[in-house]
């Protein structure tokens, strides 16, 4: 039987907007399982990034539980929950949150110099990385010299580098054309096969839902389907 990595009980999580509050989570129910490769699919504000947000422990349930490798987070402090993200989480953002004084080999670098891999393994990974998905020769670029699609690869290479347990992409192939986003896909599911990285993406793009072997459905903050395929389809 596969390992529970996420457990999501009951979880609610409202906003406040002006005057008005707003449901975004309604009672929602999900159980997330080692080797995993999930897409999270539903019209914009069906609940896909605040649900992230929750299991990647960067924000707190309004109501309900929401436990992560074990942990339930509520009782988590706010450095445990950093400590948590640092070493067995890697995200995605749609808004790619590089360090722009920093090349993309700095970039990539930063998380495994946080976890303290020594100098020479970190920078060989961080290239490997890279030139995995296409990115070896601007390895010494700074974003500001990308366009939004190489950008994009960096923030999935830094979020993958460390090899982390559990990585939730938001939207991770918006910016990319076809032929770029289908070898990240490629190099994604070839982590969960070789290392056993397990994935969790929210997307609208019908080339991640055919990657999944899980595709959930979100609408008005609740799941309305959850359809299981075959790991390899």
């Amino acid at each position: 039987m596969a390992e529970t990595l996420v457990r999501v009980e009951g979880v609610e999580k409202t906003f406040q907007s002006g005057q008005v509050e707003v449901l975004a989570l309604r009672g929602l129910d999900l159980v997330v399982e080692a080797g995993e490769f999930m897409a999270i699919v539903g019209p914009s504000g069906s609940g896909k990034t605040t649900l992230l947000n929750l299991v990647g422990a960067l924000d707190v349930p309004t109501a309900g539980r929401v436990e992560v490798l074990g942990q339930d987070l509520a009782e988590l402090n706010r450095h445990q929950r950093a400590d948590l993200r640092l070493r067995a989480l890697g995200f995605v953002f749609q808004a790619y949150n590089l360090v722009p004084v920093l090349t993309a080999r700095e970039n990539v670098e930063f998380v495994l110099e946080l976890q303290g891999m020594g100098g020479a393994q970190r920078s060989a990974r961080a290239l490997k990385t890279l030139e995995e998905l296409g990115l070896g020769d601007l390895a010494e670029r700074r974003p500001g010299a990308m366009s939004g699609g190489q950008q994009q690869r960096v923030a999935v290479a830094r979020a993958v580098a460390s090899r982390p347990r559990l990585v939730l992409a938001d939207e991770p192939t918006a910016n990319l054309d076809s032929d770029n986003a289908q070898a990240l896909l490629g190099m994604m599911r070839r982590l969960r096969d070789e290392e056993g990285v397990t994935f969790v993406f929210s997307t609208h793009d019908p080339l991640v839902v055919s990657y999944a072997s899980r595709v959930v459905s979100l609408r008005d903050g609740q799941i309305v389907e959850d359809e299981r395929k075959e790991m390899d389809a």
